[in-house]
């Protein structure tokens, strides 16, 4: 309470305030105008300000800068041409001037000056109930005066470095205060990365992966299509090696690569994923529609080998003879027995629409991966590791392909949903916090081929995003256009951070069901290709574009701090002689 004494009381002229201008006008729907005091060229689009109107500070955003002239005649007039420079100057600042745009955000009440008899009922009112950041409701009052926002004050919205949960994702681009995100929150909801290729999402995802990692509150499932998150990656642009998750947290994280045999780059996977032919559900099936270019007779099919064949119908259909035939006692062809023709005579299903699917299903049956008896069950191996506090990283290795990622996807996402709804339930029933279930974010990338208008209502990512958050299960979803990511699940996403995007629709779609979007669009559009980002959304309590971190050495030594990787722990020890 003393610290948030201090805090409150220190001035601004004690902080070193930078004023740079004053109130003039506005409202709370066509944002505050500001009169600029300072050059125009010291403010810039996006950056955070403080307004100072008696016991209230106002936290926004600068949203436009517009020159101004008392009258039109002295800005169409080269006035420093005709005259002395002196005057020219005098006449400029008289006459001539810039107005910024500010979107009001939030709100704090600031305590009565130490000296008003006020001082001490107030602390008494607040002690057990700080004050704290409000959304807007009214606004400051005019000649309020304006300056950038502080250390301190970025601290007091976004919290600090050191508070438990806080991780820094970034700096303010003006004067390169550390933006914190709330990891707490962040996996409460859903969430999304989103960014032109060569924007750096990859990057910006591992800085996020490592943050939650290292402090333990969620466990992460990564599904890797890449090869981009477990093991050291290269980068191109500077031409260095970086590590990855794996060679910075080797016991949290696990690597798992898809089929018999998968490494990561020459790095030994912890073990490999195999997929028994049981585990697959007629559900998977249909969720191939677009890959396969599925019929829309294909759901009759499956019903009708599920109904007859139970569980082990991928076996059986897989088993089945495309087009056998047989002659008969009369010398005439006929479909054999164990023919799909045959089949579907028999289960009263169109013959050609069960040949149509059993020949495309062959992509299916030839995956390696597939198997009808694994060595082990290396679902449940994931589902295990995540739920003793471990993180899995999903390699696909050479299965890179379409038909891969929705399949393997789909299929260990809805076992884990049906696991943790069922850990949940316990919980809920017994109310004993050692059943608590561990927070889980399920990272995607390339989320609009799982998430998309066709697919979203068939996989079980859509039902995550709408639903699993009281199963504490969330997404992390990574993508380059989310103008195609179904809106519906656009709009369950908490926390969105995004670089620059240069398609008005995806634009559209990363700031759909935002307060203030159509100041904030201009705001994206115009960020820096690589290492700018605006983070909003349900982690952070107002919108802010930022200096992402990079990631680099400098990044690990600052998160893992004493923290030792085990080619540190060699070379020390060599180095002492042992």
């Amino acid at each position: 309470m003393a610290d948030r004494a201090m805090a409150l009381n220190s001035s601004p002229a004690q902080d070193g305030a930078n004023y740079i201008g004053y109130v003039v006008g506005g409202g709370l729907k066509e944002n505050l105008r500001v009169r600029l005091t300072v050059p125009a060229n010291q403010v810039q689009e996006g950056a955070f300000v403080v307004v100072e109107s008696g016991e209230w500070l106002f936290y926004g955003l600068v949203t436009d800068l517009q020159l101004g002239s008392t009258d039109p005649r002295f800005a169409d007039e080269q006035s420093e041409e005709r005259l002395p420079a002196a005057l020219a100057a005098l006449l400029h600042g008289q006459t001539l001037y810039t107005n910024l745009e500010v979107l009001p955000a939030l709100m704090l009440e600031q305590p009565p000056d130490p000296g008003d008899p006020r001082y001490s009922r107030w602390w008494q009112e607040h002690e057990k109930n700080p004050p704290r950041p409000l959304p807007i409701k009214t606004i400051p009052a005019h000649h309020a005066r304006v300056r950038l926002a502080g250390a301190g004050d970025v601290a007091e919205i976004f919290g600090d470095a050191g508070d438990k949960g806080s991780f820094v994702v970034g700096y303010t681009r003006e004067q390169g205060h550390p933006v914190c995100l709330n990891l707490d929150k962040l996996v409460q909801r859903s969430s999304g990365i989103f960014g032109a290729t060569g924007t750096g999402k990859s990057f910006l995802t591992r800085i996020i992966l490592a943050g939650l990692i290292h402090s333990n509150v969620a466990g992460a499932l990564i599904f890797d299509m890449h090869n981009e998150y477990g093991p050291d990656v290269n980068d191109s642009d500077r031409n260095i090696t970086l590590p990855g998750l794996k060679s910075k947290f080797r016991s949290k994280v696990r690597l798992v690569g898809l089929g018999r045999g998968s490494d990561f780059r020459g790095v030994q996977a912890d073990f490999n994923l195999e997929i028994a032919e049981r585990d697959i559900d007629a559900a998977d099936i249909e969720m191939l529609t677009r890959e396969l270019n599925l019929k829309e007779t294909t759901p009759t099919t499956l019903a009708a080998l599920e109904r007859e064949f139970g569980s082990n119908w991928f076996h059986e259909f897989k088993a089945l003879r495309y087009g056998a035939k047989v002659e008969d006692e009369n010398g005439k062809l006929v479909d054999a027995e164990d023919s799909v023709a045959k089949w579907a005579l028999k289960a009263g299903i169109n013959a050609a629409a069960a040949e149509g699917l059993h020949s495309k299903l062959g992509r299916v049956f030839s995956r390696e991966y597939i198997v009808t008896t694994p060595a082990a069950d290396t679902v449940s191996e994931i589902i295990k590791a995540l739920e003793a506090g471990q993180h899995v990283v999903l390699s696909f290795g050479k299965h890179e392909g379409d038909l891969d990622y929705l399949l393997v996807a789909n299929i260990l996402t809805r076992r884990i949903r049906a696991a943790w709804e069922r850990k949940t339930n316990d919980y809920l029933r017994t109310n004993k916090p050692e059943l608590k279930p561990r927070p889980l974010v399920i990272v995607v990338e390339e989320a609009h081929k799982l998430l998309n208008r066709e697919m979203a209502a068939q996989t079980a990512f859509s039902t995550i995003a709408r639903e699993m958050r009281k199963y504490y299960v969330t997404l992390l979803i990574i993508d380059q256009r989310p103008s195609q990511i179904y809106d519906e699940v656009m709009s369950q996403l908490g926390t969105r951070v995004s670089g620059w995007l240069g398609d008005d629709l995806d634009i559209q779609a990363v700031l759909s069901g935002l307060a203030g979007k159509d100041a904030l669009r201009g705001m994206l559009a115009r960020l820096q290709p690589k290492e700018e980002v605006l983070l909003l959304g349900w982690g952070v309590p107002m919108p802010i574009p930022l200096r992402s971190r990079r990631y680099d050495e400098k990044f690990w030594a600052e998160l893992l701090g004493k923290d030792l990787g085990k080619a540190d722990e060699a070379r020390i020890m060599k180095e002492m002689g042992f």
